[in-house]
């Protein structure tokens, strides 16, 4: 039985602490690819870029860059670059809470928010403790391995 696959992004850029974080803890249970703009994209909302043709680069296996915002790589993965359905898209961990109104305006909401849109079980995590995104990332890998095992977060292998 194949792994399931996720999909990581979020806001801060893919070489940002917390999604690097987020990816070394969940590849030991599941295929991870992550898909992040290529700089840091706080507060795009879930604008999509029209005006001219995204880049994307890539860094190295299940790796990539975009040069556009968290939406724009959601959907450029989920059409394009994932080589099957995601069980689940993570958006994260953000560098900073996303709370209140502040959910609108989030780059990382709006990632996890594009791929729920097609059909993606997804969820956001955020994080602003003093103590770096080590000291979470055990919490998150265990709330991701719920889901994971959750009816909802089942996965057909089916394509998009």
């Amino acid at each position: 039985m194949a792994r399931p696959l996720i999909l990581l992004t979020n806001d801060d850029g893919v070489q940002a602490p917390g999604i690097a974080a987020l990816r070394e803890a969940l590849s030991d249970d599941a295929d991870v690819i992550t898909v992040a703009p290529d700089r840091e994209r706080s507060a795009t909302s879930h604008s999509i870029s029209l005006d001219r043709p995204l880049r994307v680069d890539d860094l190295g296996p299940s790796l990539y860059a975009v040069d556009g915002t968290p939406a724009d790589c959601v959907y450029l993965a989920l059409l394009h670059l994932v080589p099957r359905r995601p069980a689940l898209c993570v958006s994260g961990i953000n560098d900073g809470y996303n709370l209140g109104s502040d959910v609108f305006y989030s780059g990382t909401v709006a990632g996890a928010r594009e791929a729920a849109m097609r059909g993606i079980p997804s969820i956001v995590f955020s994080y602003a403790g003093s103590q770096g995104f080590e000291s979470c990332v055990s919490t998150v890998r265990q709330m991701v391995l719920r889901l994971l095992h959750a009816p909802v977060a089942s996965w057909t292998g089916e394509p998009i």
